[in-house]
């Protein structure tokens, strides 16, 4: 092997170790709901439909970099509501919708800095629709290993489940 191969060589395999490894960073969970997609991206993309399943209050601007500002606790002072400031990246009706995301402020490092969540919607029949989530962009020091934990119990435990669930009480 020729020298000058090497080093490209060498920087190839630490990109692939990184990438493999970052995987590991990533949060990648699914359910099925008994609604249509349009239903769906509805209660994921206006502040009634966020307030029937994921929290008390919202401030939703559903376009490409609008507000998807998710209050959980509407006592607090802004920017410290829950999710305050977060914005859309993607915003393609009705099927794929990313937004910034925060870790709750028992985490103060990761706090400060920004996530993304991912929500791909797919019809799987008539009147239900798949939901897949992806949260990624968890750094690799011991308390993001701890706010990809909460996270993975929460849009799996509670967040997924309570969207299930409010389809399921109104049918």
């Amino acid at each position: 092997m020729s020298r000058s191969l090497v080093p490209a060589l060498a920087l190839a395999m630490l990109v692939s170790a990184t990438a493999l490894s970052g995987a590991d960073r990533r949060i990648e969970l699914e359910v099925v709901v008994t609604a249509t997609v349009a239903d769906v991206w509805a209660a994921w993309t206006t502040v009634d439909g966020v307030k029937s399943f994921f929290a008390g209050g919202a401030n939703i601007e559903p376009k490409p970099d609008g507000a998807y500002e998710i209050f959980f606790d509407m006592s607090q002072p802004e920017g410290r509501r829950g999710a305050d400031g977060m914005r859309i990246l993607v915003f393609e009706p009705p099927h794929r919708l990313a937004f910034t995301w925060n870790a709750p402020e028992k985490f103060p490092n990761a706090r400060r800095q920004r996530t993304r969540v991912t929500i791909t919607l797919s019809a799987v029949g008539e009147g239900r629709t798949r939901v897949a989530l992806a949260h990624d962009g968890f750094g690799d020091t011991e308390e993001w290993q701890n706010v990809q934990a909460y996270f993975t119990k929460a849009w799996g435990g509670v967040v997924l489940p309570r969207l299930k669930e409010r389809f399921e009480r109104t049918r």
